[in-house]
């Protein structure tokens, strides 16, 4: 009589170990936000220098802005006094700026209000962390406007109030928001949370 050997149950077969990618002393020490920002919203001193240089340069083009500004617009023209007059009804100036005899002339004075008004929606973001939006820029930039406009119209010879201005320089608020704006804020600061965003 032969022994018979008990019937062992087949052996699971292992699965093939995968070594985990080594981890960096970055990636050690530095929380996950830390890691996924952007490179001047990081707790490092190169980061807090290059923001505060980003700034200081904003805040200097925002006072040469503001320079150039005021000698465009609060600078008297007596020659144009009897040129200029007061408008309030949106798109009268415009028909005038199209209408002119010479092309170039409609592009300097359509074009020139739009450049005008394209530095706000550049530097606010950047200078004013809750200026940024789309919204936001366009009201600030008309309340501006306005009353640039209405100092003209009150106490400056040869400049008169006129709503297409304030209208266009808005326009390029917002293009400059659009297109220049919006990254540079996103650069600089966190990202704003809306009010139907946060929790109770």
């Amino acid at each position: 009589m032969t022994a018979t050997k008990p019937a062992t149950a087949p052996s699971a077969r292992k699965k093939p170990e995968t070594a985990e990618p080594p981890s960096t002393p970055e990636a050690q020490t530095l929380p996950a936000t830390e890691t996924t920002a952007p490179p001047l919203q990081r707790d490092s001193f190169l980061a807090h220098a290059g923001r505060a240089l980003v700034m200081l340069v904003a805040f200097v083009a925002m006072v040469g802005f503001a320079a150039a500004l005021a000698k465009a617009t609060l600078v008297p023209s007596p020659g144009s006094a009897d040129l200029v007059h007061t408008n309030l009804r949106p798109g009268d100036s415009l028909r005038q700026y199209v209408n002119q005899p010479a092309f170039r002339d409609t592009v300097k004075q359509i074009g020139g209000n739009v450049l005008l008004g394209a530095p706000f929606g550049v530097l606010l973001p950047m200078l004013m962390p809750k200026a940024r939006g789309a919204v936001r820029v366009v009201l600030v930039t008309a309340l501006v406007m306005v009353a640039v406009e209405t100092v003209q119209g009150m106490i400056v010879e040869g400049r008169a109030f006129d709503v297409d201005d304030v209208i266009l320089n808005t326009s390029g608020a917002l293009l400059g928001y659009v297109l220049i704006g919006r990254h540079l804020g996103r650069a600089l600061h966190p990202r704003r949370h809306h009010w139907w965003q946060r929790r109770a």
